[in-house]
């Protein structure tokens, strides 16, 4: 739990009630490699915080996977429209490698949001999450190799830690280009 309240505190530091309410409504759950988190055209009804693992986030497209997103140790994931709106997702989220998360159920969301510093905390990841898909949608316009140089400097613990194949997905080739990319690197 601790990795959890450090990522909360960064961004809105917590009095001891607040605290004790984020402990009593997070939950550690546990996926094994492979296993689905979110699946596609399912409600998803929980937030998760990753404390350990490697989750990927995917779409198929014409029969065939193509990875969106591979979150990381100390993140959070959730389909976001599922999620907040109740509706059902539009993508799957399945565990990399066999990964902890904090999970945080729809309903204990709306309790914990009665809490001010809780709320404040939920408006500023809110705004920072909205802040990196602006600047994913720059990342989308970039090359190849500036997509790989891009997570390298950014997020290294997806090139770290994701197959090449889901890296080569995320960004738009094969694993035989992906493989140039990083030969030209060395």
């Amino acid at each position: 739990m601790t990795e959890l309240l450090n990522t909360i505190n960064s961004l809105q530091k917590l009095d001891s009630e607040t605290e004790q309410a984020v402990k009593k409504y997070f939950v550690e759950d546990k996926f094994l490699k492979n296993e689905f988190i979110i699946n596609e055209d399912k409600i998803c009804t929980k937030i998760y915080f990753i404390k350990s693992g490697l989750i990927k986030r995917f779409s198929l497209q014409d029969g065939i996977e193509v990875t969106k997103w591979i979150y990381t140790d100390n993140q959070f994931v959730t389909s976001l429209s599922s999620f907040f709106e109740q509706k059902p997702s539009f993508e799957s989220f399945q565990a990399c490698e066999d990964t902890i998360v904090y999970s945080l159920s729809h309903q204990d969301e709306q309790l914990l949001l009665e809490y001010p510093l809780f709320s404040k905390f939920h408006i500023k990841l809110l705004r920072f999450y909205l802040s990196r898909l602006n600047e994913f949608h720059h990342y989308t316009s970039m090359t190849a190799h500036e997509k790989y140089f891009y997570l390298l400097k950014s997020f290294p613990q997806i090139i770290l830690k994701a197959k090449l194949k889901d890296i080569a997905s995320l960004i738009g080739v094969n694993p035989e280009t992906l493989s140039r990319i990083r030969a030209q690197i060395t």
